[in-house]
């Protein structure tokens, strides 16, 4: 695209903009220089339709941005109608227009990430049988090489799947999950060939090296071998993008049979094996009720049978530890979770004998199983621990000393064995990867996170404060900056949140991040309730008609730091995706004045529309999250109260940056388009209001890992923009 062109389309239809554009442009009479015009931002037409719903009514001008036939867009973004492309390409090139002065920025930003980046990067192998498997990189790739080589040896090595060979020609490629047959003949993949998360999976026989014909279609990006490796597992995804089926067929292809179909909309579900390999489960649930269905091993054909029979407000993950099932559950009130027993023949709750009691404020995330320990990872005050208990009871923890770190249980690749692996970072120290000797308590560093452009962790300085809330809760924040940034308001502050599902934000280790801390800026991220950062009673705390706890506690968290010198009102810039993105909503609303900038990647803001619409992919599953506005007219009243779009009003707003894709099957585009288009003409500050849409990516934005570098580049250079207010010299 031509950076000096100015183009002008039909504003009153619907919108008129420009394409980036220089400085300066010769005058065509005389040759000399002139002003050229500022970018015209594009002006969405309005189409309102009224909406009756439990007698209640609101109007919404752009429902149209919302494709009629969105479910066959999901699987071919080529099919988008014209008048929606159209203007989708009209924002585009108006954010490009307004942020050219950033591009150098943008490139610089690019070359700081990649150059962190150990391009010929390997991951640790993982033992099974006589083989270690691995995936590794090849300088200057994209995507990975999945690979195996006999066990113990640095030689021998076969490349099961080059990714870059499959994504070659695509616009958009991801593997979502591949695995091999516990037999080792067989590799399997799921493919995501546009953004959707509808996959294709994919089996190769070993011996051969042939890819087997007749993949799978229409399917989740999960499946599972059988133990005999005879048979494969997997979900399916219906038209409207939901989980619905477990099919089965031979592993190398043949007559497909139904396994289970579940008749709830607002269940998710997904297949695997036991730790032990002597179960096949079928996992079912939601937010707040789950239910898990086996198979035994050695009768992989047969019927499912029902574990415990769900209940609504109970949640269970089953295994299997070699002569007894191991349930977590948060049953008897067990708010944070326990970890219960049951013999192999009778599962069922009444069955259920306690193993690892609750503990209130001690949420147990995790458990991982090897034929004499079991482990646990467990959060608590926003950190992580992970606890190592023998089949005698004997219990002891891996210990850290940072005051904000993240661990993760990566468990063991196989079950006859004492090793269990674990990751160790924190927000200025690179990933740390450990085998664990869990008889002999020894630990082996397998692979530090390797930065080649430097990095030394003494030079960075980590926080942890505790903000309080307008209830007196307390709501941790992590901070990172460079040890000679000053505290004293002066620094420019990146303020990251999510708050949703019980999801926590670790206080983990980022090489993008150092793009704005290198720079002087302060990175706090804060754990606030709808995350289970301070256990499951956290995320409890945050959600239907105690949702706006989500919004209150970051707003608590920015004065905090604005108190403390970490920043100051005006210079901060909110950042959040996804659920995250409906939290920037929010706060964009209610305190548009702490904000220089707020930046929503794919954000869920069009909360009243996407919650009464049951035929969207999401909707019947996350009415345990929001309510459900179709029925309860109290849960419709709440939504619409803090609903971002619904809730935009006249007022200053800081700059806006909004991101979407257009094969997004979770946050479908329209939402941050539509947010856009009613958020600009009601700002009255004149700060830009800026949309960037992926034709051809969904929710994760780019599959390459350059690319998607390319793209957080672009949000880091649209916060250094927010604070320097560079609009005002385009």
């Amino acid at each position: 695209m031509n950076r000096r062109d100015l183009l002008a389309t039909t504003a009153a239809a619907l919108a008129a903009t420009a394409l980036p554009c220089s400085a300066l442009a010769a005058s065509p009479l005389t040759g000399a220089s002139m002003p050229q015009a500022r970018p015209v931002p594009p002006v969405a037409k309005k189409i309102p339709v009224t909406i009756e719903q439990l007698g209640r009514t609101r109007t919404d001008d752009y429902q149209w941005m919302k494709d009629d036939n969105w479910q066959a867009v999901l699987r071919d973004p080529k099919l988008i109608k014209a008048d929606v492309k159209e203007h989708l390409t009209a924002e585009n090139a108006y954010r490009e227009a307004m942020m050219v002065s950033t591009l150098p920025l943008q490139a610089t930003m690019f070359e700081e990430m990649k150059g962190r980046i150990k391009e010929d990067d390997s991951s640790v192998p993982s033992p099974d049988g006589a083989w270690d498997y691995y995936t590794r990189f090849r300088t200057g790739d994209q995507h990975p090489l999945f690979c195996r080589r006999p066990r113990g040896s640095a030689e021998g090595e076969v490349v099961l799947l080059d990714a870059n060979a499959l994504a070659r020609d695509k616009a958009y490629s991801q593997v979502s999950a591949a695995d091999h047959s516990p037999d080792h003949a067989l590799f399997a993949y799921a493919e995501d060939g546009q953004g959707s998360e509808v996959h294709q999976i994919f089996v190769k026989d070993l011996a051969s090296g042939a890819v087997l014909p007749d993949p799978i279609g229409s399917a989740g990006g999960n499946f599972t071998f059988s133990p005999d490796s005879q048979w494969i597992f997997w979900t399916n995804r219906d038209d409207n993008g939901r989980p619905d089926k477990i099919f089965r067929r031979p592993a190398r292809g043949g007559e497909t049979t139904l396994v289970y179909e579940e008749d709830d909309d607002g269940m998710f579900i997904g297949v695997g094996r036991t730790s032990d390999d002597a179960f096949i489960v079928i996992r079912i649930g939601n937010q707040e009720t789950s239910e898990a269905r086996f198979i035994a091993g050695t009768t992989p054909t047969a019927e499912p049978v029902v574990l415990e029979p769900r209940l609504v407000g109970r949640e269970l993950n089953a295994d299997h530890w070699g002569d007894r099932w191991v349930i977590r559950t948060n049953a008897d009130e067990s708010v944070d979770f326990k970890v219960v027993e049951a013999p192999t023949a009778t599962p069922g709750a009444a069955y259920w004998k306690d193993l690892i009691a609750h503990t209130p404020g001690r949420y147990i995330e995790d458990v991982a199983l090897t034929r004499a320990f079991i482990a646990r990872q467990e959060r608590a005050d926003a950190n992580t621990r992970i606890v190592i208990r023998d089949r005698a009871g004997e219990e002891h923890e891996i210990a850290v000393d940072e005051p904000a770190y993240s661990l993760s249980l990566a468990g063991a690749s196989e079950f006859d064995t004492t090793t269990m692996r674990y990751g160790y970072n924190s927000p200025s120290t690179p990933t740390s990867t450990y085998d664990y000797d869990l008889a002999t308590r020894k630990r082996t560093l397998r692979k530090v996170q390797e930065v080649p452009s430097g990095h030394d962790p003494a030079d960075y300085v980590v926080e942890r404060l505790n903000a309080p809330a307008a209830d007196g809760e307390m709501v941790p924040v992590t901070v990172l900056r460079r040890r000679n940034t000053p505290v004293d308001g002066s620094a420019p502050l990146l303020l990251y949140g999510y708050g949703s599902y019980g999801i926590p934000m670790p206080a983990s280790f980022s090489t993008a991040r150092l793009s704005l801390v290198d720079r002087g800026w302060i990175y706090a991220i804060a754990h606030i309730r709808g995350g289970s950062d301070k256990g499951w009673g956290w995320f409890l705390n945050a959600r239907r008609f105690t949702k706006k706890n989500t919004f209150t506690d970051f707003i608590a968290a920015a004065e905090h730091l604005i108190s403390s010198g970490h920043g100051k009102a005006g210079q901060i810039v909110g950042h959040g995706g996804s659920a995250g993105g409906l939290l920037m909503g929010a706060v964009n609303n209610m305190r548009p004045d702490l904000w220089a900038g707020i930046i929503g990647d794919v954000p869920f803001v069009d909360v009243i529309n996407t919650m009464s619409d049951s035929s969207l992919p999401l909707t019947p599953i996350e009415w345990p999250e929001w309510g459900n506005p179709i029925e309860n007219p109290e849960a419709y009243d709440y939504i619409m109260s803090y609903s971002p779009y619904d809730q935009v009003s006249t007022q200053a707003y800081p700059a806006v940056l909004a991101t979407g894709g257009l094969s997004d099957p979770r946050v479908t585009y329209w939402e941050p388009e539509k947010w856009v288009a009613k958020l600009r003409p009601a700002t009255t500050s004149g700060k830009p209001v800026l949309l960037k849409i992926n034709m051809e990516a969904g929710h994760g934005g780019a599959s390459g890992r350059f690319d998607y570098l390319k793209e957080v580049a672009l949000v880091y250079a649209f916060a250094v923009w927010a604070i320097d207010k560079g609009w005002e010299a385009v």
